[in-house]
């Protein structure tokens, strides 16, 4: 059983930053491939970035070079440092890993990009 958390969400200006923070159980979390997911009102819910168990990270289109992924073994965290956002972000944002082919996601956190 895997437990995921995520925190960080908020109301932030357009242009404005916000980091996230993906928090997860496990004595193996080194070894997870951790992804920040988001959906927004109406819309089905997409892949914003992903991080594997040695770093390497890809990102959806309409987030590169604005949205950063990164983690700390050491905290059992991953971090989405979201740059020069756009009201287009506006979402819940949630953190996934798969572990022994089980899915597991957290609650979400809410990001709102308003001015």
């Amino acid at each position: 059983q895997v437990h995921l958390w995520e925190s960080g969400g908020g109301l932030v200006q357009p242009g404005g930053s916000l980091r996230l923070s993906c928090g997860a159980s496990g004595s193996i979390f080194s070894s997870y491939t951790i992804g920040w997911y988001r959906q927004a009102p109406g819309k089905q819910r997409e892949l914003v970035a992903r991080i594997n168990s040695v770093g390497s990270t890809d990102y959806a289109d309409s987030v590169k070079g604005r949205f950063t992924i990164s983690r700390d073994n050491t905290k059992n965290t991953v971090y989405l440092q979201m740059n020069s956002l756009i009201v287009e972000d506006t979402a819940i944002y949630y953190c996934n890993t798969a572990v022994y082919g089980m899915d597991y996601w957290g609650k979400g956190t809410l990001v709102t990009v308003s001015s």
